[in-house]
C-alpha cells in the first residue's frame, strides 16, 4: 500500500511596506526651477496636513535647479520659508551635483551642463551668458557664478544627503544598483542610475522613492514608486504621502 505524504508549501507572506506610527511623510519630486509650482505644492501640504497632529516629515528628492527660469528663487524659497513645524530632508540630485563640477573640479563641464539647462541656473543668478560657454571665457563665468551665488546657497549645496530612510522606505534621487544592499550603494549611483535600476523587479531591503526619470504620472510598482512627473514642462508637480501603510498623492495644477 503506497503511502501518501501531504506535503504543505507554505508560501512566504511579504509584509507591506509601512512608516513608524504617528509619523507622515511628503515627499516631493524634481522642481527644476518652478518656484511656482513649488508654492502651490506647499500650500497643498500645508492644508492637507492641517488636522495631523503626529510628526510631519517633507523631503525633497533633488533637482531644484535648471531647465526651468527661476532654479535661484528655489533655493530662495527652501530656505527663507521652509514649512513650519516640519521635519525638512534635502537629497541631492545630479544636476546640483554638476553645478558643484562646474565651480570646484572642471570649467570644462559646462558643455554638458547646458545641454540639459544648466545655463537657466546661471541666468538665474544674475550672470551674463553673453559670449559663452567655449573657451577662456568658461573660466570668467565659473568665476562669476561663484561670485554670485549667495553663501546660504552654497551651503545648501554643499550639505545636501544622498539618500534618506525612515520604516521600510529608502528615499533617493535616481534610484539604487539592483542586488546591492543599500548601505553600500554609491554617491554616484544615488544620483545617476536609471536602466539598470528602472527595469529591476529586484525586492531591495526597503521600497525605494526616487524622481529623475520623468513619468506622465507617478509609477508605483512592487520595489518602487517614482514621482518626477516632469514639472519643468508639464506643470504638474508630484507629491507622494506616506503614512502608516497607506500611500497617496497630492499634485499642482497642469498649467
Amino acid at each position: 500500500m503506497k503511502r501518501f505524504i501531504n506535503k504543505f508549501v507554505k508560501k512566504k507572506i511579504t509584509k507591506p511596506w509601512a512608516l513608524p506610527d504617528n509619523t507622515r511623510v511628503y515627499c516631493i519630486g524634481d522642481i527644476h526651477g518652478r518656484d511656482d509650482l513649488l508654492k502651490n505644492i506647499h500650500d497643498e501640504i500645508l492644508a492637507d496636513a492641517s488636522d495631523y497632529s503626529g510628526k510631519v516629515v517633507v523631503i525633497y528628492l533633488g533637482d531644484y535647479i535648471d531647465r526651468g527660469l527661476h532654479s535661484k528663487k528655489v533655493i530662495d524659497l527652501l530656505l527663507s520659508k521652509p514649512l513650519p513645524d516640519f521635519e525638512s530632508i534635502y537629497l541631492r540630485g545630479n544636476h546640483e551635483q554638476v553645478l558643484l563640477d562646474f565651480l570646484y573640479v572642471d570649467a570644462n563641464i559646462a558643455t554638458q551642463w547646458f545641454s540639459y539647462g544648466g545655463q537657466s541656473t546661471v541666468l538665474s543668478y544674475g550672470v551674463s551668458m553673453q559670449g559663452i560657454p567655449f573657451g577662456e571665457k568658461l573660466i570668467q563665468l565659473q568665476q562669476d557664478l561663484a561670485d554670485k551665488i549667495p553663501t546660504e546657497h552654497m551651503s545648501f549645496y554643499n550639505y545636501l544627503q544622498y539618500s534618506y530612510e525612515v520604516g521600510d522606505y529608502f528615499f533617493v534621487h535616481a534610484g539604487v544598483k539592483p542586488k546591492v544592499a543599500l548601505k553600500r550603494q554609491s554617491e554616484l549611483v544615488k544620483m545617476w542610475i536609471r536602466e539598470e535600476f528602472l527595469n529591476s523587479n529586484y525586492r531591495f531591503e526597503k521600497m525605494i522613492v526616487h524622481g529623475h526619470s520623468v513619468v506622465d504620472e507617478p509609477a508605483v510598482l512592487p520595489n518602487r514608486i517614482g514621482i518626477d512627473t516632469g514639472a519643468y514642462v508639464s506643470g504638474v508637480l508630484t507629491c507622494l504621502v506616506l503614512e502608516g501603510e497607506d500611500k497617496r498623492f497630492l499634485a499642482t495644477t497642469s498649467s
